[in-house]
């Protein structure tokens, strides 16, 4: 499976309705959104919870006044969160490109999008699989969701009125709901009845934060040994991790050969959905690198189809029509 991962952002701004719609009709099989809640409880489509790496807040006077410091997942950060705004503020804010030194031509489109509210995906997602003659998925992502509970915006509830209402949370369904927050997914299947498929993200060394209680916590390296996974089959679908846990690098940054981590996940059942491939230089190991300007394009089809010998179920990829062609490659 092919997944745009916040849309075509190797393209277009992330998570705008036009990089959503690149990456489907670049052949992306799902969409990813992630999630976040506005303070009059809306879900818009944004990566992190402070608005000021992806759009024009902090050139905006009128909001001055409302930046300020919070403890995050563990963390101090300071800017303008989206729980501070209404919808209605957030749609007057401009998205800018998240990497524009990287990504110049993204720059383009300044002062063109607005922030992307969940239900206008949706509505997005069933245009497109009407235009396009097939069903577009999703791959929805909850973030901080023990954060947004603990202020009184929890992410779970609407999203899942709002798939509901969209027809997408069923069994099989073309829809997977993902968070690196265990305690999540087991709320939604245990408290509030989904049925759509759900992915447990994990990076490498890290403990969830929703588990953070003490010395002994697992850290997700733990979560995903074959134990565990055996474990996490009887109420997850698949486990996501970045990309190191399938393929590490070596100390000179250079690839190096796959964990056992793909085998383990199938025997226990478990789909494999890695995140995240780029095409630029500055996201590949060195020995897929096409020069030293980071900027540049490398050969991230031979990363992405090393990975996709290696047996992962899903690329999740800024740049959707190369991983279908790195899929098309493999599978020809």
């Amino acid at each position: 499976m092919v997944v745009g991962h916040r849309g075509a952002s190797g393209y277009r701004p992330e998570h705008t309705l036009a990089s959503y719609e690149l990456a489907a009709r670049l052949g992306a099989d799902s969409l990813e959104p992630d999630l976040v809640s506005t303070g009059d409880h809306v879900l818009v489509c944004a990566h992190d919870l402070e608005m000021s790496a992806t759009t024009d807040v902090a050139q905006r006077p009128e909001f001055a006044a409302r930046r300020t410091t919070r403890r995050v997942a563990g963390q101090e950060k300071s800017g303008w969160f989206y729980s501070d705004f209404s919808l209605a503020e957030v749609k007057t804010l401009w998205v800018r490109e998240r990497y524009a030194d990287l990504r110049q031509s993204n720059t383009i489109y300044e002062r063109r999008f607005r922030i992307t509210t969940f239900e206008e995906l949706l509505r997005l997602r069933a245009r497109l699989s009407d235009e396009l003659g097939r069903t577009v998925g999703l791959s929805v992502e909850l973030k901080d969701p023990a954060h947004h509970r603990s202020i009184g915006l929890p992410l779970e509830e609407p999203m899942l009125a709002a798939l509901r209402a969209a027809g997408v949370d069923r069994v099989g369904g073309p829809v997977f709901v993902m968070t690196f927050e265990p305690t999540a997914l087991i709320r939604l299947r245990a408290d509030l009845g989904m049925q759509a498929p759900s992915v447990l993200l994990a990076a490498t060394g890290e403990v969830p934060v929703d588990l953070r209680g003490g010395a002994d916590e697992p850290t997700y390296d733990e979560l995903l040994t074959p134990t565990s996974l055996r474990r996490l089959a009887t109420w997850i679908t698949a486990v996501g991790p970045e990309k190191d846990m399938v393929i590490p690098r070596r100390g000179d940054g250079s690839l190096g050969g796959p964990t056992d981590l793909v085998r383990h996940a199938h025997e226990a059942g478990l789909r494999v959905h890695v995140w995240t491939f780029r095409a630029e230089n500055a996201f590949l190991p060195t020995n897929f690198r096409s020069s030293d300007r980071a900027g540049d394009y490398g050969d991230v089809l031979g990363e992405m189809t090393t990975f996709v010998r290696a047996g992962i179920d899903a690329l999740i990829s800024d740049h959707a029509d190369l991983a279908v062609l790195a899929r098309a490659e493999v599978f020809a």
